[in-house]
């Protein structure tokens, strides 16, 4: 046999991966192999494999024997819409995709190529865990790959999908990197499984109910996205790569747009109800303003009263941080907190100008939300908001109280362009509690106390429920017409598009984590 014919076996038994009973079982559970989940997510025939041969040097335990090209992961980089971006796919068919010393080295080299190259990096996870027979060797492959993506974050986009089992260790590289995605039905993540739990614990989970697609995406947060299956999947990330710079020195990509920058939805102006206590849905608000009124939300089942995603404005890719008064009235909680600073950060990290709507009556009172740290977590967003350097424009379309006004990108934490619409109510807090702290005695006192709080209520909201005194200031810049507001953000952004902003020399900032 020639040497032609010696390499072509080797990549023959490359692309069987575990072979064609492994294959099918593969497509049984509802999932693509590694190979097919590659050349689906990049353009096609874009995809170049590298390490296509390596294979383990584990001689233990009857592994001598059980050698296969690529070693359970493929790995690369191609093009999405034509950009540059690299990637690996755990292969379930070889060994369970479990981890081995050679497929971590073939993880790590593609991940320092993307930064080397200022490339996205996406992985896509599906995998038993460490490879039991090569010890400690495995465990300092996923050391190694979490300090790449430690030393990436920031520096290039990271996607993670959850494509099949992860569990133990390998939990940490996607909780390191920007997004995730997870399968419904056919993925889960847990540090400890329900085995475990159920030995040490005595509690009865099943792996869905423990670390399922939509646990880690209602309850935990640690997932941004549930899609139904592998295509929606790859189709998902092609997507978000779309709105996303290659690395933090480029600007994220323009598209052109064919929905006029001028465009005005009369919509809006019937928007926010009269009631000040009516909820109404903020995503028809952003709906009504964007390109084509396409919006990618992230995070959609995790703290609903707060909104995050992307979209775009005349062509540019912005960044929509919102409350969302139809859940909890758009107070702030901890893990609305949590999740508008993580992604207001990414966003800073990555040039990505910020848009906010605001409609906040405060934080979320109570002693659950005190005892589990809001004030901590509360500054996490109010950090993340006053570090940002990119252009920062904000619409404040009905309540801006309290502390929550300052924390939501108000004028005093270095927002460029503050508008509001003219229902906005700018105070300390609504009229109803400031009334009941002012005219306390006077209330105590009246012999009609509730006709007296009514007229008190009525003057609070006539002097300070509006937005005029804070226009007065310069705290807000203009109170625009709902009708008007695609137009100013669109205008505001072409204005900021040179910004230049630094914040002081330092090693890093200290986040209250």
């Amino acid at each position: 046999m020639n040497k032609l014919d010696t390499l072509s076996d080797l990549e023959r038994l490359a692309e069987e991966g575990g072979g064609e009973e492994r294959r099918r079982r593969q497509h049984q559970a509802g999932k693509l192999t590694a190979r097919e989940r590659m050349e689906e997510l990049f353009d096609r025939g874009t995809f170049e494999e590298t390490d296509k041969l390596v294979t383990h040097r584990c001689r233990d335990f009857g592994m001598a024997d059980q050698i296969v090209p690529g070693d359970g992961v493929v790995a690369g980089h191609g093009r999405i819409d034509g950009r540059l971006v690299y990637g690996f796919a755990q292969d379930f068919t070889v060994f369970g995709g479990s981890l081995s010393e050679t497929n971590a080295a073939k993880i790590v080299k593609i991940m320092d190529l993307a930064v080397q190259e200022g490339a996205p990096i996406v992985g896509l996870n599906d995998s038993g865990g460490a490879r039991i027979q090569e010890g400690v060797l495995s465990l300092a492959g996923y050391a190694d790959i979490f300090l790449r993506n430690t030393l990436a974050s920031g520096v290039v986009p990271q996607i993670s999908a959850i494509m099949g089992p992860c569990a133990g260790g390998a939990v940490y590289s996607p909780a390191i990197t920007d997004f995730n995605i997870m399968v419904r039905n056919t993925s889960y993540m847990f540090v400890t499984g329900p085995d475990v739990i159920k030995t040490v614990t005595h509690e009865e989970v099943t792996k869905e109910e423990l670390g399922g697609a939509m646990t880690h995406n209602q309850k935990s947060g640690v997932a941004h996205f549930a899609v139904d299956d592998d295509h929606e999947c790859l189709a998902l990330i092609r997507e978000l790569v779309s709105f996303l710079p290659s690395n933090n020195l480029d600007d994220p990509p323009r598209l052109e747009s064919s929905d006029p920058a001028d465009r005005a939805d009369e919509a809006l102006d019937r928007l926010v109800p009269e009631s000040p206590n009516q909820p109404y849905d903020m995503l028809d608000l952003i709906q009504l303003v964007v390109d084509e009124g396409h919006f990618l939300e992230v995070h959609r089942h995790w703290a609903p009263n707060i909104i995050v995603g992307f979209a775009r404005l005349a062509g540019r890719p912005v960044a929509i941080v919102a409350n969302q008064p139809a859940h909890l009235a758009g107070t702030l909680d901890i893990d609305a907190s949590v999740k508008g600073a993580r992604f207001v950060r990414f966003c800073d990290a990555f040039n990505i100008p910020l848009v906010t709507f605001e409609d906040v009556p405060g934080f979320l009172p109570g002693t659950v939300q005190e005892w589990g740290g809001i004030i901590r977590h509360g500054a996490k967003l109010l950090y993340a908001f006053a570090e940002a350097t990119v252009p920062k424009v904000t619409v404040i379309t009905r309540k801006a109280y309290g502390g929550a006004y300052c924390v939501m990108a108000s004028k005093h934490i270095r927002t460029d362009f503050n508008y509001a619409w003219p229902s906005a109510e700018i105070a300390v807090m609504g009229p109803e509690g400031a009334v009941n702290i002012l005219y306390r005695r006077e209330l105590d006192a009246a012999g009609h106390a509730e006709r007296l709080r009514a007229e008190k209520v009525a003057e609070f909201r006539e002097k300070f429920a509006n937005p005029y005194i804070a226009a007065g200031r310069g705290f807000i810049d203009e109170v625009i017409q709902p009708r008007q507001t695609r137009r100013k953000l669109i205008s505001a952004l072409a204005t900021l598009d040179g910004k230049r902003a630094k914040n002081p020399p330092r090693k890093h900032g200290n986040i209250p984590l």
